[in-house]
């Protein structure tokens, strides 16, 4: 099988949806999902968004700015996940460390039930 164009730790840039009306707006996001779901044609990605915003408590701050493709302060929204076609993903930013990715994940777990 073919790899994956984008791996989970990515910052892409996507047209976000929003989750209160019928819009989207470009913003970054992370990949989360793993190789099988981008092989069945999704991907899954949550919102990044300014550090300006008032945080949720999972709410993650992105420590390596410069790593992750981002000129401002943001965080990590796990609580908004989306999943689109991996061809609406307008670029590559950068990527998370692992060590924020396993924060990450933990944080989606804790929402599964």
């Amino acid at each position: 099988m073919a790899t994956s164009e984008f791996a989970a730790g990515d910052v892409v840039v996507v047209p976000f949806p929003y989750s209160d009306r019928f819009a989207e707006k470009r913003r970054p996001a992370l990949v989360v999902s793993a190789d099988a779901v981008q092989r069945q044609g999704f991907i899954w990605v949550v919102m990044i968004t300014s550090a300006t915003h008032r945080a949720l408590p999972q709410d993650l701050a992105i420590e390596d700015l410069a790593l992750a493709g981002l000129g401002a302060p943001s965080l990590v929204r796990p609580l908004k996940i989306a999943c689109l076609e991996p061809s609406r993903i307008v670029r590559k930013a950068g990527q998370l460390s692992e060590k924020q990715m396993a924060a990450v994940g933990a944080a989606i777990r804790s929402f599964i039930g």
